[in-house]
């Protein structure tokens, strides 16, 4: 119960963080890991063992699903030399550069055992980048590559990790071996990835019940994961292509209330894994200061410098080359749209702040070796996995923003163009149907002559005229009276509540229309 309390404690003030993280303009996964950090210097709080393969299986899948479930195919296919060159090459070379600087501080450090910290440390999280791209307009180029890199670093880090895993607990590593071993690891969790991805969208088709339906996207994740590791293959990989699976044919079968909730239902359970993980991290470090008091506090805020500093040179350092020298290839340069700005590309440098993937991962090492002794620098690494994730989101993570504004950064206007083509072709398919209904007697001619200026003038919004700009105007003014409208109805629902003239089960039904609705004006307000 005590641990217990602490947790929901700590719910409740990693909510009011997320809240002030509006107010200050940084990512809340800053201000989590400072809450998680400071536990550390809580007097009193229990000390928590748990499982480690429990910790990987219970966070990793849902916050991996979740990001695969929202990628873009297309964006993707487009930029994915560039997104291949930071979700593989880069990790691969963070995860020996951070590698060789511990051994080059600490020689008694196993090889194993570094690497295993350089792959933990590999994957930048996206959270926090997309906390802030969303709140500043950056180019649809940046965007797409940085989500897609989000994507499958995250796979690729934890493939290494695996193999460091594993090195440091049989003492024994083969490159050749591994190599062939990566490819049956990663081919086997697509395949099984791709077949747990269909078989989930089949069921989800012959679920009509919004409730089963968002009930089994959260079982998804898991099945994959677990049918993965049973198989001896990438549960991780297995995880991301099962949601992009779903992710590609959900629109198709879902319904509209099944998208909003599931959306609203997704949101909340990422931010609480998110929350929980930075609990339990701070919850360790106590224990883990602790056993590192042979370390003075000196040498350790050395250690933590040196090897937060390697994790952001390297990633510095990887992106110029991997964005100009393939421009020397005209077929490159052509599908791509030329070569990129420097300031865009300092964009995607700065942009490595690392996460809940390397907390997860870090927290997931065993205690002790398969003969019983001790883990070597177990303590030392999951110190130093934390120290890289405090520094790079506090560094990184508060000034992204910042030096965005400063290098004159905007947005592009692709997604506008496409938003503007998409809503004409809407509207086009919308009166033709119209024209359908109406010549089978189906809508009433009063109705029809109103639908068919609607959508007419939705069509000419490419070249607005004045006419246009003060029918657009009106509509706005019309949406505003709607709303008051809409709210004074909710009043006089809970009126009637209050005065016990309707019961709560009518309540709930009338409020749900009546918040839809509500919904439906207001994203359109913002239009």
């Amino acid at each position: 119960m005590e641990l217990l309390e602490v947790v929901l404690g700590m719910l409740v003030v990693a909510v009011v963080l997320a809240r002030f993280s509006e107010t200050l303009r940084v990512p809340y996964a800053v201000l989590l890991v400072v809450a998680g950090m400071a536990l550390a210097f809580v007097p009193g709080l229990p000390s928590v063992d748990f499982d480690p393969q429990l910790i990987m299986a219970l966070f990793l899948p849902p916050l991996l699903f979740s990001s695969a479930y929202f990628t873009s195919w297309r964006d993707f296919k487009l930029y994915l030399r560039p997104i291949l060159s930071l979700a593989i090459g880069l990790v691969l070379a963070t995860t020996l550069g951070v590698g060789i600087t511990l051994k080059l501080l600490l020689p008694e450090v196993p090889w194993a055992v570094a690497f295993l910290l350089g792959a933990i440390v590999s994957p930048p999280d996206a959270v926090a980048a997309a906390a802030i791209m969303e709140k500043l307009r950056l180019p649809k180029r940046i965007v797409a590559i940085l989500e897609g890199e989000s994507l499958v670093n995250d796979a690729t880090g934890l493939v290494l990790y695996k193999f460091a895993l594993a090195a440091a607990l049989s003492g024994m590593f083969s490159a050749v071996e591994a190599a062939g071993t990566f490819v049956v690891y990663a081919v086997g969790g697509c395949g099984i990835g791709y077949a747990v991805g269909l078989l989930a969208v089949w069921t989800l088709k012959r679920l009509h019940e919004t409730q089963l339906q968002i009930a089994f996207t959260f079982i998804v994740p898991f099945v994959a994961y677990l049918a993965g590791e049973n198989v001896h293959v990438s549960g991780v990989l297995a995880v991301v292509v099962a949601g992009l699976v779903v992710g590609w044919h959900a629109p198709e079968f879902f319904s509209a209330e099944a998208r909003i909730q599931g959306q609203t239902v997704w949101a909340s359970v990422v931010f609480v894994l998110n929350a929980l993980v930075f609990i339990l991290i701070g919850l360790q470090l106590d224990g883990i200061a602790e056993r590192l008091a042979a370390y003075s506090g000196t040498h350790l805020l050395w250690l933590a410098t040196c090897v937060s500093a390697a994790a952001i040179a390297i990633r510095m350092i990887w992106v110029f080359p991997n964005a100009y020298l393939p421009m020397l290839s005209a077929s490159i340069r052509q599908q791509e749209g030329g070569a990129p700005p420097v300031a865009w590309v300092t964009i995607v440098g700065w942009t490595g702040m690392r996460g809940v993937v390397s907390l997860a991962a870090a927290l997931a090492i065993p205690q002790t070796m398969a003969d019983g002794s001790a883990f070597p620098a177990r303590d030392l690494v999951v110190f130093l996995s934390f120290a890289v994730i405090f520094s790079t989101l506090v560094v990184q993570g508060t000034t992204l923003g910042p030096l965005i504004r400063w290098l004159g950064v905007g947005g592009d206007r692709n997604f506008e163009r496409e938003e503007e083509s998409a809503r004409r072709k809407l509207a086009h398919a919308a009166l033709v149907e119209l024209d359908r209904l109406a010549a089978e007697d189906m809508v009433a001619m009063e109705v029809a002559p109103n639908l068919r200026r609607v959508y007419e003038a939705r069509m000419r919004a490419e070249a607005p005229t004045q006419h246009d700009r003060e029918l657009d105007a009106a509509r706005r003014q019309a949406r505003r009276v709607r709303l008051a409208v809409v709210a004074a109805e909710r009043r006089r629902l809970l009126k009637l509540r209050r005065e016990r003239e309707i019961g709560d089960d009518v309540l709930h039904k009338l409020m749900r229309e009546v918040d839809l609705e509500e919904m439906r004006l207001s994203s359109r307000s913002q239009d």
